[in-house]
C-alpha cells in the first residue's frame, strides 16, 4: 500500500471521545489541583543505577514555585486561558490520559489527543513510565483558531504510565477551548446504566447529588434510572425541594423505601432491579458524597470497551479535604484477611496539593486491585446474573467479598484514575469499636471462610483472638461482646444470615446500651471531675513497650486487668481523660478508669474495669476462637456451598418483598 493510501486510511478513520479535559466549577475551586497544575513540567528523578549504601533508593521528586491558579480565567468546564507568558499542565489527576489501564484491560491500542485552541503558544504532549520518569512526545506551535490531534500508541504501557499535556502561551494569552482523548469508533452503542444510590437519613446529601446530576444532562445520557433506595427514617421524598429536583430529572428517579438492611441490602437492590429492567451495568453510589459527573461518563465509557466483563470502580476523595486521595487501590492480603495496599511505596491519604501526579512516582505504576469499594462502582449485570448479588452481610465486607468472588469467576476489577466522588473521610470514625464491630468481625471471618486459601484462613483467628484481648484490656466490653455474638453467629453457619438482616442491628444497641463505655455524653461535666489516687510514678505518664519488652509487659498488664481489684475512688469517679488519638490499649489499659473521647468528637464514654466481667469474657472468647478453629474446614464447606442460594436473584426478591414500604416514581 502506498504513503498516500496509508495517509487516506488514516485520515478516514472514525474517533469517538474517550475523556473529555474538563475543569473544576467555580464554585469548587478549593479542587484545581486535581483538574490543573501550574508551573513547569517537573517530573521524577530517578536514583542512579549502582547509587547508594545499600538501602532501597527511592525515587527523588522537585517541584517547581506554585503559582495559584487564577479563578477568572477558567472560563468553563472545558475551556481556561493561559496568560501571557505562563504555562500550565494537565498532567493531573483528573485530565492525565491513565494510559496503562486502557492499555491492560480494553481493546483499545491507540488513541488520538485533539486540542483546540485560539491565541499563540504551544501544545506540549508528555508521557510517563511505570517508575514515573517524563518524556516528551511532541510540541505544536499554535497561533489563531488552531485544533491540533496528536496520534499516540499504548503499546509502551505494559506496566503503568499516562499521556498528559502543557499549554504554554507567547506575547498573547492563550485560550483553550476544549481538548478531549478519543479512541478508534466502535459500531456498538453505549451500554445502559440503572445508577443507584443507597441512603439511611442523608437527605442533604442525596438532594445535592441529585441536582448536580439535573444540571450535568451528559452525564445522565445513558442512565436508563436513577434508583434511590431510602432505608432511613427521614424520608427524601419529604425533604424541601424534592419536588423540584425530582422534576428536573425528567422521569428517570424513583425511589424505593424500604426496612432498614443496610448497604449490603442497599445494594443488592439495586443489583437486582438493574437486572430487572434490562440495564447493561449497575453504578452503586454511597449518600454521603459529592460526585464529579464527568466520572460516570469515564466509567462507562472504559467499561463498554473492556476486553471481558469488569467491574470498574471510581476512587475516593476526603470530602472536607478535597485534595487529598484515600487511596488508589486495595486488595485482600490473603493470609491476614484485611485490606491492604498493592503496593509498599503506596500511601493512604495522599495530597495532590503537596505531591502532584507528576511528581508522585507510585501513582504512575498501574494498580491491580481485587476489589473496589462501594462509594462508585460500576457493575456489568452480565456478572450479576452468572455470580449472584451482594452476600447479605448488611455492612462491612460486601464489597470487597464481591469484588473477591467475581476474580474467582474471572471478573476482573478495576479502580479507574479519571474516575472519583468526594466522601465522608474515614479520619473521623472509628468503626473498629461500638455497633459496628460485630460486622467487622463476622464478616470478615465469613468471607475468609468463602476465599481464603489457607487451610484454616491464615492468621484470621489468631488476630481476631488478639484484637479480643485489645478490647478487654481497653474497657471495650460492648465491642467485645458484639464481637462474641458475631463468633456465634459465625459458629450457626449461613442459614440464619437473611433473617438477621433487619433484626441485628436492633439487637446490638439493645445490648450496649447496657455498657457504660458505650454511652456517650456531649459535656464533659455530666461525668466527675477526674482524681488519681497516687501520682504517676516520678512524673511520667505511659509509655509504649517495646519490642523487647512488649511480651512479659503484656502478660502483667493482662494479669492485672484479671485480678487486681477495683479500688474504691475508682469506682466512683475517673482517674484520667483520654483524648481519642490516644487512646491505645497500651495506656487505657493502665487505668481503672477514665473519660474517653469518641473519634467524631461529638461526646465521651466513662470506661470502667470489670476483672469480674474481663475473666468472664476472656474464657468465653478463648471458647469461641478455639470451635471456630477446629470448625474451620467444615464451615468453609458450609458456607460456599449456601453462597449461591444467599446471593441468588430470588433469595433476595423473597426479602425485597418482605420489606418493601413504598415506591415513588
Amino acid at each position: 500500500m502506498s504513503a498516500a493510501t496509508d495517509t487516506q486510511v488514516e485520515s478516514a478513520q472514525q474517533w469517538d471521545t474517550l475523556q473529555r479535559v474538563i475543569l473544576p466549577n467555580a464554585s469548587q475551586m478549593d479542587t484545581v489541583p486535581l483538574y490543573m497544575d501550574m508551573g513547569t513540567a517537573t517530573g521524577i528523578q530517578l536514583p542512579t543505577v549502582g547509587s547508594g549504601d545499600g538501602k532501597k533508593a527511592r525515587a527523588q521528586s522537585f517541584s517547581s514555585s506554585t503559582k495559584e491558579a487564577h479563578v477568572e480565567d477558567f472560563l468553563s468546564r472545558s475551556s481556561t486561558k493561559v496568560r501571557s507568558g505562563e504555562r500550565v499542565s494537565f498532567g493531573s489527576y483528573f485530565n492525565a490520559f491513565p494510559a496503562s489501564y486502557w492499555r491492560r484491560w480494553t481493546t483499545v491500542d491507540k488513541i488520538r489527543l485533539q486540542v483546540r485552541t485560539q491565541g499563540t503558544g504551544s501544545v506540549i504532549v508528555y508521557k510517563s513510565n511505570a517508575r514515573g520518569s517524563l518524556q516528551r512526545v511532541d510540541t505544536r506551535r499554535v497561533e489563531g483558531s488552531a485544533e491540533n490531534t496528536f496520534e499516540l500508541s499504548l503499546a509502551p504501557f505494559g506496566d503503568g504510565g499516562w499521556y498528559w499535556f502543557d499549554l504554554v502561551a507567547g506575547s498573547e494569552p492563550l485560550v483553550m477551548v476544549d481538548a478531549e482523548w478519543q479512541g478508534p469508533a466502535v459500531e456498538s452503542t453505549p451500554g445502559s446504566v440503572t445508577l443507584q444510590i443507597t441512603t439511611l437519613n442523608k437527605t442533604d446529601f442525596c438532594l445535592n447529588n441529585l441536582r448536580l446530576l439535573a444540571e450535568n444532562p451528559d452525564a445522565l445520557k445513558h442512565v436508563q434510572e436513577i434508583l434511590l433506595v431510602d432505608q432511613g427514617t427521614q424520608k427524601v421524598e419529604d425533604a424541601d425541594g424534592f419536588a423540584e429536583v425530582h422534576e428536573s430529572l425528567g422521569g428517570k428517579l424513583r425511589i424505593i423505601n424500604q426496612s432498614n438492611l443496610g448497604g449490603s441490602g442497599g445494594f443488592a437492590r439495586g443489583m437486582f432491579e438493574a437486572v430487572e429492567n434490562g440495564s447493561d451495568y449497575v453504578l452503586l453510589m454511597d449518600d454521603d458524597i459529592v460526585v464529579e459527573p464527568e466520572s460516570i461518563i469515564r466509567l462507562l465509557t472504559f467499561a463498554d470497551r473492556c476486553k471481558t466483563p469488569t467491574i470498574v470502580g471510581g476512587h475516593m476523595f476526603d470530602l472536607y479535604n478535597r485534595t487529598v486521595l484515600h487511596t488508589f487501590g486495595e486488595v485482600v492480603n490473603p493470609y491476614r484477611f484485611q485490606p491492604s495496599l498493592p503496593s509498599e511505596d503506596m500511601v493512604l491519604g495522599h495530597d495532590f496539593l503537596s505531591s502532584n501526579l507528576r511528581q508522585t512516582s507510585w501513582l504512575h505504576r498501574r494498580c491491580d486491585v481485587d476489589y473496589n469499594g462501594w462509594w462508585m462502582c460500576l457493575i456489568p449485570t452480565s456478572v450479576i446474573r452468572e455470580i449472584g448479588l451482594s452476600l447479605p452481610l448488611f455492612i462491612k465486607w460486601d464489597d470487597s467479598e464481591y469484588g473477591l468472588r467475581a476474580k474467582a469467576h474471572g471478573f476482573p476489577t478495576v479502580s479507574l484514575p479519571g474516575s472519583a466522588v468526594w466522601h465522608v473521610s474515614w479520619i473521623d470514625k472509628d468503626d473498629l469499636v461500638g455497633w459496628q464491630a460485630y460486622f467487622h468481625a463476622r464478616n470478615r471471618i465469613v468471607a475468609a471462610l468463602l476465599h481464603s486459601p489457607y487451610e484454616h484462613g491464615g492468621r484470621v483467628v489468631r488476630e481476631s483472638q488478639y484484637a479480643d484481648i485489645k478490647h478487654l484490656v481497653s474497657m471495650q466490653y460492648a465491642t467485645a461482646h458484639g464481637r462474641g455474638w458475631a463468633l456465634e453467629d459465625v459458629l450457626k453457619g449461613p442459614a440464619d444470615l437473611p433473617d438477621l438482616l433487619p433484626s441485628k442491628l436492633p439487637e446490638i444497641r439493645k445490648m450496649m446500651a447496657g455498657y457504660s463505655d458505650s454511652i456517650f455524653r456531649a459535656d464533659a461535666d455530666e461525668f466527675p471531675t477526674p482524681k488519681m489516687d497516687k501520682p504517676p510514678r516520678r512524673g511520667h505518664g505511659v509509655s509504649q513497650p517495646s519490642r523487647v519488652t512488649l511480651l512479659p509487659w503484656a502478660a502483667k498488664t493482662v494479669a492485672r486487668q484479671l485480678f487486681r481489684p477495683v479500688t474504691k475512688t475508682s469506682a466512683e469517679r475517673p482517674q484520667t481523660n483520654i483524648a481519642h488519638q490516644d487512646n491505645r490499649w497500651w495506656r487505657i489499659a493502665q487505668f481503672d478508669s477514665a473519660i474517653v473521647s469518641n473519634a467524631e468528637g461529638t461526646g465521651a464514654s466513662w470506661y470502667k474495669r470489670d476483672p469480674k466481667r474481663v475473666r468472664e469474657m476472656l474464657t468465653e472468647s478463648s471458647r469461641l476462637h478455639a470451635a471456630l478453629l477446629k470448625d474451620w474446614q467444615s464451615l468453609s464447606k458450609q458456607y460456599k456451598a449456601a453462597m449461591p442460594e444467599l446471593t441468588s436473584l430470588d433469595s433476595w426478591k423473597k426479602i425485597f418483598e418482605e420489606h418493601t414500604q413504598s415506591e415513588v416514581k
